[in-house]
Protein backbone atom coordinates (compact mmCIF):
# COMPACT_ATOMS: atom_id res chain seq x y z
CA UNK A 1 0.00 0.00 0.00
CA UNK A 2 1.47 3.33 -1.07
CA UNK A 3 0.04 6.32 0.77
CA UNK A 4 -0.51 9.69 -0.83
CA UNK A 5 -1.42 12.98 0.83
CA UNK A 6 -4.82 14.30 -0.24
CA UNK A 7 -5.25 17.25 2.14
CA UNK A 8 -3.52 19.34 4.81
CA UNK A 9 -5.20 21.03 7.76
CA UNK A 10 -3.90 23.75 10.11
CA UNK A 11 -6.00 22.38 12.98
CA UNK A 12 -6.63 18.89 14.28
CA UNK A 13 -10.41 19.22 14.49
CA UNK A 14 -10.85 19.84 10.76
CA UNK A 15 -8.47 16.97 10.05
CA UNK A 16 -10.44 14.63 12.31
CA UNK A 17 -13.73 15.59 10.65
CA UNK A 18 -12.33 14.89 7.19
CA UNK A 19 -10.88 11.58 8.42
CA UNK A 20 -14.28 10.57 9.83
CA UNK A 21 -16.01 11.49 6.57
CA UNK A 22 -13.68 9.23 4.60
CA UNK A 23 -14.04 6.44 7.16
CA UNK A 24 -17.85 6.64 6.88
CA UNK A 25 -17.50 6.25 3.10
CA UNK A 26 -15.39 3.12 3.55
CA UNK A 27 -12.07 4.72 2.64
CA UNK A 28 -9.16 3.82 4.91
CA UNK A 29 -7.41 7.07 5.78
CA UNK A 30 -4.54 8.01 8.06
CA UNK A 31 -3.69 11.28 9.83
CA UNK A 32 -0.09 12.33 10.23
CA UNK A 33 1.08 15.18 12.47
CA UNK A 34 -2.41 15.69 13.89
CA UNK A 35 -0.96 16.17 17.36
CA UNK A 36 1.20 19.07 16.20
CA UNK A 37 -1.79 20.76 14.58
CA UNK A 38 -3.81 20.29 17.79
CA UNK A 39 -1.09 22.11 19.74
CA UNK A 40 -1.59 25.18 17.58
CA UNK A 41 1.46 24.51 15.44
CA UNK A 42 -0.56 23.67 12.34
CA UNK A 43 0.84 26.51 10.28
CA UNK A 44 4.35 25.07 10.70
CA UNK A 45 3.38 21.38 10.69
CA UNK A 46 -0.13 20.85 9.27
CA UNK A 47 -2.04 17.63 9.83
CA UNK A 48 -1.79 15.54 6.67
CA UNK A 49 -4.65 13.28 5.59
CA UNK A 50 -3.35 10.33 3.59
CA UNK A 51 -5.01 7.46 1.74
CA UNK A 52 -3.94 4.59 -0.48
CA UNK A 53 -3.03 5.93 -3.90
CA UNK A 54 -5.83 3.86 -5.46
CA UNK A 55 -8.43 5.67 -3.28
CA UNK A 56 -6.99 9.17 -3.69
CA UNK A 57 -9.22 10.39 -6.51
CA UNK A 58 -12.41 9.16 -4.82
CA UNK A 59 -11.33 10.60 -1.46
CA UNK A 60 -10.54 14.02 -2.94
CA UNK A 61 -13.90 14.10 -4.73
CA UNK A 62 -15.72 13.22 -1.51
CA UNK A 63 -13.95 15.96 0.44
CA UNK A 64 -14.56 18.48 -2.37
CA UNK A 65 -18.30 17.74 -2.23
CA UNK A 66 -18.46 18.45 1.49
CA UNK A 67 -16.47 21.71 1.29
Amino acid sequence: MALTSIAEFPDGIAADLAWLELKAAGIHAFLFDGGMASLGLGMMTPARLMVDEHDAERARALLDQSA
